[in-house]
């Protein structure tokens, strides 16, 4: 993910801030946007998806920009006070476990017509290509069915 200022305004003690964001997948899939900060809120203003995202995932987009926008702009400009304590990855058994819960987590996910990878990423707090990697594990260890048989 690539995040650069664009503009700010400021009000008074008020700063609004916008930033280009990029963020490029390993499978060749990208999502450009521009993002607004304004008092510890982010804003979505206009998002271009190569594919095109579905609802569930444009719901997500702004939680998963949100923190390294606010690195990028600063704790003072996020929250015109000094920033709270970084929000922890969610704990996420290793091993089995681990791959057992994956695995339980993208069935529920493709139960529910959503993205299983979406899915595991808010899960875990992990990177997509992260979670590919758990998903492909939770495949190997036999929580989940072998993708397509290759010829």
């Amino acid at each position: 993910m690539s995040v650069w200022p664009a503009w700010e305004v400021r009000e008074g003690e008020r700063t609004t801030s916008w930033f280009t964001v990029r963020l490029g997948f390993g499978d060749g899939a990208r999502i450009d946007l521009l993002a607004v900060v304004c008092e510890g809120r982010v804003s979505l203003e206009e998002v271009r998806a190569q594919p095109a995202l579905c609802l569930d995932d444009l719901a997500e987009l702004a939680e998963w920009i949100e923190e390294p926008l606010f690195e990028a702009c600063g704790p003072t400009a996020a929250y015109g006070t000094p920033a709270p304590s970084r929000r922890a990855r969610p704990s996420w058994p290793r091993g089995i476990e681990g791959r057992r819960r994956v695995a339980q987590e993208y069935r529920a996910a493709q139960q529910q017509g959503t993205d299983p990878i979406l899915a595991i990423m808010h899960a875990t707090g992990h990177s997509r290509r992260k979670s590919l990697h758990l998903i492909s594990q939770a495949r190997d260890s036999g929580f989940l069915t072998p993708r397509h048989a290759r010829g």
